[in-house]
């Protein structure tokens, strides 16, 4: 029996996802979870072997706790269930240590290949996403935002975008203030502005926040 965590802040969605999984054979909701901060505790005490999680979490965002729980258990499969754009998304996911993305427009039968897919011991992209981390054309210049920035860049990127500020930010995702200021620098230079409101701005835009 498979046993999986659902993590999401929406009630509805984790006793969807619970009803459905439970239904299913050989697989079973172990816990259901509302923050990225009890992931962590709840891994230490169960048995996990798969975590299907939103990307935005109170308290911790899915990406950087995901980070964090591939470090100490590298035999948990992540599946990511979110709302946030695939074409954004996805791939720092990947980076950052999922198995799979699927987007919450998606069906239940998308959710069930993906669910089966990762126990497989597979990667799991939808078929849009799939031919552009497998066959991307590489004599096409590639102008999409989430190629030009890395996982971390994307991280710090949310964050700002919903008002934090730099010692929030390094606190959260455990790294330096100095590091910090280092990525927003990046950023300004990637999307091509001087301040943190035309930043957030041009991310929206671009679907990036």
């Amino acid at each position: 029996m498979v046993q999986i965590l659902v993590v999401d802040n929406h009630p509805i969605v984790r006793k969807g996802l619970e009803y459905f999984i439970n239904n299913q054979d050989n697989l079973n909701v172990i816990g259901s979870l509302s923050s990225g901060i009890e992931i962590f505790e709840f891994v230490r005490r169960n048995k996990v072997d798969m975590i299907i999680s939103e990307i935005d979490l109170p308290e911790l965002n899915g990406i950087t706790a995901l980070r964090a729980i591939k470090k100490e258990h590298k035999h948990i499969n992540v599946l990511m269930l979110s709302s946030q754009p695939e074409e954004i998304y996805a791939i720092s996911t990947l980076k950052a240590g999922a198995s799979g993305y699927v987007h919450k427009s998606a069906g239940l039968d998308k959710i069930s290949e993906a669910i089966n897919t990762l126990i497989e011991g597979k990667v799991y992209l939808s078929e849009k996403m799939d031919k552009h981390y497998k066959f991307e054309d590489t004599r096409r210049t590639r102008t999409r935002m989430f190629k030009k920035l890395s996982t971390r860049e994307v991280e710090v990127l949310k964050l700002l975008s919903v008002g934090k500020k730099n010692k929030e930010i390094a606190e959260e995702l455990q790294i330096n203030e100095k590091t910090v200021s280092t990525y927003k620098a990046r950023l300004f230079k990637k999307l091509n502005v001087t301040n943190v409101i035309d930043l957030i701005h041009q991310a929206k835009h671009h679907d990036l926040a």
